[in-house]
């Protein structure tokens, strides 16, 4: 027993005596974990940096975060979100930059503020003259319990998406829209000016976006009198060839892509073909061509 009570108090002098051991270098876990998410986004990036508090039991909006209080959106440090160009939110326009968010929940709607101050995370140190835009947005009712807070960016378009705030059965949202098309083409029509043209990203930009067929058509022609072999193009004729209604070139096209696929062993571009093709054939206008003479 002596010789157990003398071990005991040998250890507990190493551990006071011990800088390493004590308890300030225990990696303790967060309750509230901090994250930072970044999403791609049109031609740039939106980051979000916050900290994720968990229900454990509690009601939480209307209790823990009081109806119509200002909240830091998250838990410790304050939430910030960072938009890489210029974005619309919800009809608001909003520059390029980092800004702190908060919001004042309600019950049927919440308030959310975007602040030129990156610190703020109590209602003693918000001042509403930092706020660069509020939003008004309604509840909407989660159909599955969310038990650890979330930001996320969903519903991603190229040109939009949504800034998803979801906790409990709550879930609250803001619509992003990008100006990237705008800034885009005006890039594209410089660049196309010029030697080195990039004909074959040119022509699927602007077969991707809905824009001028006939202009992606002469590219992609361009891409391939440099590649002839590149099946990958020959596949983004047959689209375009289709948008224009030019099924018999669309099948003639992709017919070919599909050859050059499967001489290159390209199992996914073969199936690809095989679906375009399919789709052409079961288009309403479509008459096939008569054969050539020999």
């Amino acid at each position: 027993m002596k010789k157990y009570i003398a071990l005991t108090a040998l250890a507990s002098t190493l551990l006071m005596g011990n800088p390493s051991v004590n308890a300030q270098s225990i990696p303790f876990p967060q309750p509230s974990p901090t994250t930072t998410i970044s999403q791609n986004f049109a031609t740039s990036k939106i980051e979000i940096s916050y900290s994720r508090p968990s229900a454990k039991g509690r009601k939480i909006f209307g209790d823990v975060v009081p109806y119509g209080k200002f909240w830091r959106t998250g838990a410790n440090a304050a939430t910030t979100v960072s938009f890489g160009e210029d974005v619309k939110i919800n009809g608001t326009d909003i520059k390029a930059g980092k800004y702190g968010l908060i919001s004042f929940p309600g019950e049927t709607e919440w308030i959310i503020v975007l602040s030129k101050d990156l610190t703020v995370n109590s209602a003693d140190a918000y001042k509403q003259e930092n706020d660069v835009a509020r939003f008004t947005v309604k509840v909407e009712a989660n159909k599955n319990y969310v038990e650890t807070f979330t930001i996320e960016v969903g519903n991603m378009r190229n040109d939009a998406c949504d800034l998803i705030l979801k906790w409990e059965q709550v879930t609250v949202r803001l619509k992003v829209m990008s100006f990237y098309d705008e800034r885009l083409t005006k890039q594209i029509t410089d660049v196309m000016a010029k030697d080195s043209r990039p004909y074959y990203g040119a022509a699927n930009y602007y077969y991707e976006n809905g824009k001028d067929l006939n202009q992606a058509l002469t590219w992609v022609n361009k891409a391939l009198e440099a590649n002839p072999t590149a099946y990958w193009v020959w596949l983004l004729k047959a689209k375009i060839q289709k948008g224009l209604k030019d099924y018999n070139g669309a099948l003639e096209s992709s017919t070919k892509s599909y050859e050059l696929a499967k001489a290159d062993n390209d199992d996914a571009y073969m199936r690809n073909n095989e679906k375009l093709m399919a789709e052409i054939k079961a288009t309403p206008g479509f008459v096939p061509a008569k054969p050539k003479k020999k």
